[in-house]
């Protein structure tokens, strides 16, 4: 039984945690990571008994026969070395390393130890790729001429504006994270590739000094094929296609959809050959869609193993390393296809992106005297808020998760930017410094189940709390949200004064902590004289969020909005300009403690009106789809009774709950204007300029 030692406990690990379960003669023996909480909890979820905070920790203590390396990329090489020098095999999560250079030094090691090392691209083991190799594979087209695949994909990240993240922080980056993908399968119909010709769209600047490319174009020769790719990441429409054209006949994997589709001749003359080669086209593309909603199904109520085609593709990679390490091979997907992968990005930067800007660093400078503290301040209010004190001329001391990557107002002399996270009591208390206003826009939510939601976000809310009451701060802001109240139909105006959801237990998770988390800055103030004010502010829109809102609906995708109701009502939209004056104002106003202000602008659009200047302004066939509170809860409670019977435990949706995201409330926000002096955006023209064209630019 070979003792597989996972090095990281983020996502990824999960997937491969569940894959290993059901690989013979191969069990998880341990989870690495300094992270202990994190690396416990996957150890609880998959019954794995050794947790250590290091690799040197595990092979002292002969834990492990392998290791998959599932730390982000530039930290690969270093862990994968160290296994390499312990004589353990390992699977690295891609790109194999952060440059070829790096590759080259593990290529060395690994040979001079003899170990094996595979790399998990495993998008080649893809259910549809596998069923287009398998094709070319009995020549049922003929000969192969030429490949190309087309990746046009969305990217949450850039969407929100998560320019810390890896990906962004070297122009090469984003090709290592998401071009390997696409150039994996590429290289596995083409072969090696000898030769790369690559142009890239327009740059856009995510920050000073720092441009990103988001699409290239690249004709690749390979040792087999010549081959084509368009890449082009943050589109609004996913569509991910192989194409192989043969002597007799075309072959189609859609990656994204799982289905395989070929365009072949009959025997017919031409004029039935259409119809006929059509209907077998039509046909193919059919079963293939039927079946993937039959394999739902019966992997959903667990009469079939997992089906989803990402989780088959990763079994397929784990499984074909596993089984090549046992049989003594070399994977497929070896170290030296991995390092022509990152070599081939690296080709494709060299020849298509600019020359790299310096970038502009932000650094933390030591706590000196600051006017306020913003707390998750480099997400959309914060932005905006660190923004609009700076033109005030405060200083203004910044706490964010990640500062990498930051718009230009972070490198003002004003402001001092400080990494670190609410859920850490000397990261908040740094930050905080001798600021006498303390702005907390940090929610600290995240994944999981509810309690581990409330921990985060209640929890946070309380650390921040009581590092301002240890600070002696004369007033801390929590900027909450209108998720706090019910907002169902209700017969008088919801005001200032109203107070959280009576009934949060009846709630979704995030509404439910926001209004748990009300109740106790306010009980904070009554009992020990927390100086708090709440701002509670609407659906907020503008530059740098989403056109999307979720307040309108669910999006199962940008062109269609499932609305919470008939989508006829006004909706509480507010400028996020609008939010960051009241902040600004909340910072400076008297005898706000203990206060509790909604901010809701005076423009208020229904959702379908919204949806349709959105479209107008994007030139965008978007759909509003009205729907019934009570019509919600039923497919939802249709849901539910399906998680449950397949043993999961999660909450029973409430109709109250949807009531509630209709937001058919109305407001008076008197209160908010007469106490902050407070003045939103009441022009209809000038808010669809701040609220809906700025997205057409």
């Amino acid at each position: 039984m070979r003792r597989v030692g996972l090095v990281g406990a983020g996502f990824i690990s999960r997937v491969h945690a569940e894959v290993l379960a059901g690989v013979a003669d191969v069990r998880t023996a341990a989870i690495i990571d300094p992270d202990r909480a994190a690396a416990q909890r996957l150890a609880r979820q998959w019954k794995v008994e050794n947790v250590f905070a290091s690799v040197e920790e595990a092979l002292a203590a002969d834990a492990i026969d392998c290791a998959h390396v599932l730390v982000p990329p530039d930290l690969h090489a270093r862990v994968a070395m160290r296994l390499i020098e312990a004589g353990k095999p390992v699977l690295l999560e891609k790109p194999a390393a952060a440059s070829a250079a790096e590759c080259a030094v593990l290529a060395e090691a690994a040979l001079r130890h003899g170990v094996t090392v595979g790399v998990n691209q495993n998008f080649v083991h893809h259910p549809a790729f596998a069923r287009l190799r398998k094709l070319l594979h009995r020549g049922e087209l003929g000969r192969a001429n030429h490949v190309s695949c087309v990746y046009n994909v969305p990217l949450r990240q850039l969407g929100l504006g998560q320019f810390g993240h890896w990906m962004f922080r070297e122009p090469v980056n984003i090709l290592l994270e998401q071009a390997v993908h696409p150039l994996s399968q590429l290289a596995a119909l083409a072969g090696t590739f000898t030769s790369i010709q690559a142009i890239a769209g327009p740059a856009i600047e995510l920050a000073p000094g720092r441009a990103f490319h988001s699409s290239v174009d690249a004709h690749l020769t390979g040792t087999g094929l010549p081959a084509q790719l368009r890449f082009a990441v943050g589109q609004s429409f996913p569509f991910w296609q192989v194409t192989v054209v043969c002597d007799d006949g075309v072959a189609v994997a859609d990656i994204l959809a799982n289905r395989v589709l070929t365009y072949r001749r009959t025997r017919w003359l031409e004029t039935i050959d259409g119809m006929a080669s059509g209907s077998r086209s039509a046909a193919e593309l059919l079963r293939h869609s039927l079946g993937n909603t039959i394999d739902y199904g019966l992997s959903t109520f667990k009469l079939r193993p997992r089906s989803d085609a990402f989780f088959r593709s990763m079994a397929g990679s784990i499984s074909a390393f596993h089984a090549a390490l046992s049989a003594g091979l070399s994977p497929e997907t070896d170290l030296d296809f991995g390092a022509g992968l990152v070599l081939a990005c690296e080709t494709i930067r060299d020849q298509a992106f600019a020359p790299a800007c310096v970038p502009a660093t932000v650094e933390a400078r030591p706590p000196t005297s600051y006017d306020v503290a913003v707390l998750g301040g480099t997400g959309f209010i914060g932005t905006h808020v660190v923004r609009r004190l700076v033109a005030d001329g405060l200083r203004v001391s910044v706490m964010a998760r990640s500062v990498a990557s930051l718009p230009a107002v972070f490198a003002d002399p004003l402001v001092a930017v400080h990494r670190g996270s609410i859920a850490d009591p000397a990261a908040v208390a740094r930050a905080i410094g001798d600021a006498p206003v303390v702005v907390n826009l940090a929610h600290g939510g995240g994944g999981g189940d509810f309690e581990e939601i409330r921990a985060a976000m209640v929890g946070g809310a309380e650390t921040v709390a009581r590092a301002c009451q240890a600070a002696g701060v004369r007033r801390l802001i929590h900027v909450g949200s209108i998720a706090s109240l019910y907002l169902g139909p209700q017969s008088g105006c919801v005001t200032d004064a109203t107070q959280a959801d009576p009934a949060p237990e009846k709630r979704a998770d995030y509404a439910r902590a926001k209004a748990i988390c009300d109740r106790m800055l306010l009980d904070l103030h009554a009992r020990e004289g927390l100086p708090v004010c709440i701002l509670r502010p609407g659906l907020v829109v503008g530059a740098g969020g989403s056109p999307f809102h979720s307040g309108l609906g669910f999006y199962n995708n940008e062109q269609h909005c499932i609305g919470w109701n008939a989508g006829r009502n006004p909706l509480p939209f507010v400028l996020v300009e609008d939010v960051a004056e009241a902040i600004r104002l909340a910072c400076t106003a008297g005898g706000l403690e203990g206060r509790t202000y909604n901010l809701v602008g005076d423009v208020r659009m229904t959702a379908r009106d919204y949806v349709s200047a959105v479209g107008q302004a994007l030139r965008r066939p978007l759909r509003f789809h009205p729907q019934t509170a009570t019509q919600l809860w039923l497919e939802d409670m249709g849901k539910w009774s399906v998680k449950r019977a397949t043993g999961r435990k999660v909450a029973m949706p409430t109709r109250y709950d949807f009531l509630s995201r209709g937001m058919t409330a109305r407001f008076d926000c008197s209160a908010a204007k007469h106490d902050l002096g407070w003045v939103p955006v009441a022009e209809p023209a000038r808010f669809l300029e701040r609220a809906v064209q700025v997205h057409a630019a």
